[in-house]
């Protein structure tokens, strides 16, 4: 510890400031419409910029903000599994599974091919954007819809069910390729097959039994830990037990070897079957809002400044493919099952790239350039600011045109 020198003042101050700062940056982006983890990695970059030129900050200063962001990572993650609704994705698994199916086994390819054949990165970092292509980001996108008051309609409840699907398959997808990855890269030609399907064949255990431990603990344990805790003579808040119990999950996770991100969504699907737990998520939001952010103002500050200004022309096309790889792969099925006009307003609502494919690019990096280097990096995060600014203006004007003042709201 004493070899960083820290200075702990210092670092108090710094973290206190990023706070107010996000305090500022959240409702000033919000009023413009623009979603707030713009401003979130702008203000990583920024830190980042000024570390470089001033020489600010020693490795235990990166250390802090590094698990200062894997607690935002865990919050993200435990909020998307809290807010996935599997019982009811299960009566639209049909319809939604069409066009989830085209999500992955078409913007997937589409992802790869942009990344290995347009811009020449190496297979490895190939299929990790690929993986990052699946996913979408339905906060940016829903809320938008809520604010058109439009969410409750047919159109809306099917976007949510595909983008559950996209978000739950990413995460998967994310954790078998990180599983099997140093087995592709140590391996030779002939040996790649038995390695691969060795440890493949490993994870898929692991994580049925991790799977089977999060069900059992769900169904079985989870309510009366809850009540245990409601029944102390001082009563604790419930929403910390459960944060506690996420946070558990999500260590016992990393243990293992998956990831505290595959963790946290898992904890986060434990406690979303509980209707009494789903009550009490209003008393998360204030550790969502102080802990979230940091996991972006890390992406910002992994950000390499160097390589930034060459990296738009790169960033430039991933954005195109990514847009156009999620519109025709949402829009082609919908088309034949709900028509044009639906088929265009949830093609283009599935284009945001935020937290999970950004958690799927930020694994890559910890691993190395031979995953992803700094350069892809950047181009990704170029695409997840920009169809995170660009789609909500798209789809307001969209919304207007198909559900005109009064209709679709109750």
């Amino acid at each position: 510890m004493s070899e960083y020198h820290l200075n702990y003042p210092s670092i108090i101050f710094l973290v206190g400031g990023v706070i107010l700062l996000v305090m500022l940056i959240k409702p000033g982006l919000e009023r413009l419409g623009v979603p707030a983890l713009v401003g979130f990695l702008v203000l990583g970059f920024l830190i980042r910029l000024a570390d470089t030129r001033f020489d600010l900050f020693t490795a235990g200063y990166r250390q802090i903000f590094t698990f200062m962001a894997n607690i935002g990572l865990i919050t993200l993650l435990f909020r998307v599994g809290l807010e996935s609704n599997i019982r009811g994705l299960a009566g639209q698994l049909r319809r939604a599974g069409i066009v989830w199916f085209g999500n992955v086994f078409i913007s997937g390819p589409v992802g790869f091919f942009t990344a290995w054949g347009l811009l020449g990165f190496h297979w490895v970092t190939s299929l990790i954007v690929a993986t990052a292509f699946t996913a979408t980001s339905v906060g940016i996108t829903v809320a938008v819809w809520k604010e058109a008051e439009v969410l409750d309609t047919p159109q809306g409840q099917l976007l949510v069910d595909v983008a559950e699907m996209d978000d739950i398959s990413a995460v998967v997808l994310m954790a078998i390729l990180f599983a099997i990855l140093p087995t592709l890269r140590s391996g030779t030609a002939a040996s790649l097959f038995p390695l691969v399907s060795g440890t493949l064949g490993l994870f898929l255990l692991k994580l049925l039994a991790f799977g089977a431990f999060c069900f059992l603990f769900s169904q079985y344990v989870e309510r009366h830990v809850v009540h245990f805790f409601g029944n102390l003579e001082s009563r604790p808040d419930l929403m910390l037990v459960v944060v506690a119990i996420g946070f558990v999950i999500a260590a016992v996770a990393g243990a293992l070897g998956f990831s505290l991100a595959i963790g946290a969504f898992f904890a986060g699907l434990v406690f979303s079957r509980d209707p009494e737990t789903l009550k009490m998520e209003s008393s998360f939001l204030p550790l969502y809002s102080l802990f979230s952010p940091f996991f972006f103002i890390g992406i910002g500050m992994d950000l390499d400044p160097a390589v930034l200004g060459t990296t738009l022309g790169m960033g430039g096309i991933l954005l195109v493919m990514a847009v156009l790889g999620k519109f025709i792969a949402n829009a082609l099925p919908l088309f034949f099952m709900t028509g044009v006009s639906t088929a265009v307003l949830i093609g283009f609502s599935m284009a945001p790239r935020a937290e999970i494919a950004m958690v799927i690019m930020q694994r890559g990096l910890d691993l190395g350039d031979w995953a992803v280097p700094a350069d892809a990096y950047a181009a990704m995060v170029v695409v997840s600011a920009a169809t995170c600014v660009l789609s909500p203006l798209l789809l307001r004007w969209l919304l207007k045109r198909q559900f005109p003042e009064g209709e679709g709201k109750g």
